[in-house]
């Protein structure tokens, strides 16, 4: 098993530790590549597209050719897992709750709109447990940093979870997109509910 993991911007580091840690749970024989050219998406299994600035990591994936190749691979069927920064990437439109529709690259490949900064900027992020009824009972705890919002879906995309009236965990076929962050907690669940999109 090959998991890739957009390397330009973002906690890829945490995201590696959670990968590790899966792979030893679970005795995957498992690979992680940090994904900056075209090459590197060669045999992936997934990839994972990290938090950061959605803007500078769709500009510098343009830059690096890679965008519309990456998009191709998913359309295909390569399964991602979007985080914040990624969720906003995989969107089909982006806003930003100020100045409306942003003109950003993006891969445009699930089919949500999403808000950017929807519960605000880097001073109001905060945690709170979610209820994920596909992980369980037991609540997962949401790291909301700078965090976008799903407020539109598509009738193939099936909302996880909801946090007041905005989608903040979607998925469409092998996709899946969440407005927090589950790299920055000790819970794998979301991790493995990714590498089940593949690793059955």
């Amino acid at each position: 098993m090959i998991i890739g993991i957009l390397g330009f911007q973002g906690g890829v580091a945490e995201h590696i530790y959670m990968l590790r840690r899966i792979f030893k749970e679970r005795n995957i024989n498992g690979e992680i590549r940090i994904v900056k050219k075209i090459d590197d998406l060669k045999d992936l299994d997934g990839i994972i597209i990290p938090g950061g600035e959605s803007t500078t990591i769709g500009v510098l994936a343009r830059r690096m050719n890679l965008i519309n190749e990456l998009r191709e691979r998913i359309l295909n069927g390569l399964p991602a897992l979007g985080i914040c920064a990624g969720a906003i990437m995989m969107s089909k439109k982006a806003y930003d709750r100020v100045v409306g529709e942003v003109k950003q690259p993006l891969l445009s490949v699930m089919d949500i709109e999403i808000v950017r900064n929807y519960f605000g900027r880097q001073r109001e992020s905060f945690e709170i447990d979610l209820e994920i009824p596909l992980l369980g009972d037991k609540p997962f705890r949401g790291v909301f940093i700078r965090a976008p919002a799903i407020t539109k879906v598509g009738n193939n995309v099936e909302p996880l979870a909801k946090l007041n009236n905005a989608i903040v965990l979607a998925k469409q076929d092998d996709m899946i997109a969440t407005v927090f962050h589950p790299e920055l907690t000790n819970d794998t669940r979301i991790h493995n509910l990714f590498i089940d999109l593949f690793g059955r």
